[in-house]
């Protein structure tokens, strides 16, 4: 362990390509020797203020102005200071050996840690913080990417371009349309609509169809209990009018579960919040609790909804709401880009907008930073008309994804009673003002849609 320690303390000194790379990532504490501790806070100081590595001769000056070493420590220090060579060694293998280094010494400490805590020697945290310590621990590993060279990676950009499986698709031909095949991740996506238009159903049924397709989905309440979001998926997934699931046997309940269990490797956890009580904090804590305690990790989230959640930022400070709301926004947006999944979740419209058959952004209510910060806002319209024939009418508001004037304005089926919504027919799209749909061919839009699980592969007896 010495034999590492001194030559990582080498190679800090002079070797500015091994800095670079390994600095962020030592701390004083991994180094068991005091003398090496020293020498790596007055390296990492003066890398910090100054931008480049010291040499022999600073170090020997910083060692001489110092208060807090012994004879003993001076002179070996100043021997240590002395030993520094330019011997060279394989940059790879250094660098390989140093991360191995740094991740040993992390769960060393992060154990010692939580013997400390378990023991009660510690007063500040208690045996709640011991899994995050050793995830935190776990976790530490040198990330050698620093950022996309546009002409050197194109083949890794034409890739993805080309990569199907980057995206969740929906199981609604047009929204699939609009997206170019779905859902992408490290990205939030935000439905506008009224009170009892359709936000929980509009994802609920999406939470439902992302299960049919064996993905694992995380769905956050703040407003309603998870026994009543469980009650809608039960509707759209069993095939059954909400009303009559409580009158179904039990045995015939079970039976349903069970068949639509073999239908999918995926899973589904509902997790229930007071309203406004948790923000991006908590729900970060929830998805290492589930990775930790049931090897649970999401592909989608959805949280409903983003208005009554709370900022991590703001918390119990007087802020205006156009801030407090682009913050949460922002947050939400930074754990997506954080777990590397799509996050879907709803806002309501202000009062004017309430009945409008014409939703616009502006329409969005308690802040327009919400809309500046999602990748894909669409409103959610119901009129009486469209209510009558089972319908509703979706707007694109923004979309980071394609083209907003295709398929600007489109309709879909809507299933209340079975909390679920479906594909029209093609006839119903035909004269929707300003729909951007008229140069298109449906047949062909039809054919190229991304396959997905459709509910009707599921038979319910």
């Amino acid at each position: 362990m010495e034999a590492i320690e001194s030559t990582i303390i080498k190679n800090l000194v002079g070797d500015d390509t091994y800095v670079r790379k390994v600095i962020p990532y030592i701390k004083p504490e991994y180094f068991n020797d005091y003398s090496d501790k020293i020498l790596f806070d007055i390296i990492n100081n003066f890398i910090v203020t100054y931008g480049q590595t010291p040499t022999k001769e600073v170090l020997t000056i910083e060692v001489e102005n110092r208060k807090d070493l012994n004879e003993d420590s001076y002179k070996e220090l100043q021997v240590k200071i002395q030993n520094i060579d330019n011997t060279e060694v394989d940059s790879q293998w250094l660098l390989d050996s140093t991360e191995k280094w740094c991740k040993q010494r992390a769960v060393y400490l992060a154990l010692l840690d939580s013997v400390k805590i378990a023991d009660g020697q510690d007063e500040k945290r208690t045996e709640d913080a011991i899994p995050s310590i050793l995830q935190e621990a776990l976790a530490v590993s040198f990330d050698d990417h620093i950022g996309h060279d546009y002409i050197e990676d194109y083949e890794h950009r034409y890739e993805y371009y080309h990569r199907n499986e980057n995206k969740l698709p929906f199981d609604l031909s047009l929204f699939n349309k609009i997206t170019k095949g779905g859902l992408v991740n490290k990205s939030l996506n935000v439905a506008l609509a009224g009170t009892g238009v359709g936000k929980s159903l509009f994802m609920c049924h999406m939470a439902a169809a992302s299960l049919l397709q064996g993905k694992n989905v995380l769905y956050i309440t703040l407003e309603m209990a998870e026994e009543k979001i469980a009650e809608r998926i039960d509707a759209n997934l069993l095939n059954v009018n909400i009303k009559d699931i409580e009158d179904l046997p039990e045995q015939l309940f079970e039976s349903k579960v069970q068949r639509l269990a073999q239908k999918t490797n995926g899973k589904l956890i509902i997790k229930e919040y007071p309203t406004a009580s948790a923000h991006s904090g908590h729900f970060q804590a929830l998805l290492n609790d589930l990775s930790l305690k049931k090897s649970f990790k999401p592909d989608i989230i959805f949280i409903d909804y983003l208005n009554i959640c709370a900022s991590s930022r703001y918390k119990g400070a007087l802020v205006n709401s156009y801030t407090y709301v682009k913050a949460i926004a922002e947050e939400l947006r930074g754990l997506a880009c954080e777990f590397d999944l799509p996050i879907v979740s709803a806002t309501q419209t202000t009062r004017s907008g309430y009945g409008s058959s014409d939703v616009d952004l502006t329409d969005t209510s308690e802040s327009f930073g919400l809309p500046a910060t999602a990748d894909l806002m669409f409103a959610l319209i119901s009129t009486e008309e469209l209510e009558g024939i089972n319908q509703l009418m979706v707007k694109q508001l923004k979309n980071r994804y394609n083209d907003i004037n295709l398929f600007k304005r489109f309709v879909v089926g809507i299933d209340r009673s079975k909390m679920r919504l479906y594909d029209v027919e093609d006839s119903a799209q035909v004269d929707i003002v300003d729909s951007g749909q008229e140069q298109y061919d449906f047949e062909e839009i039809a054919k190229s849609q991304t396959p997905t699980a459709k509910f009707t592969d599921f038979k319910f007896n």
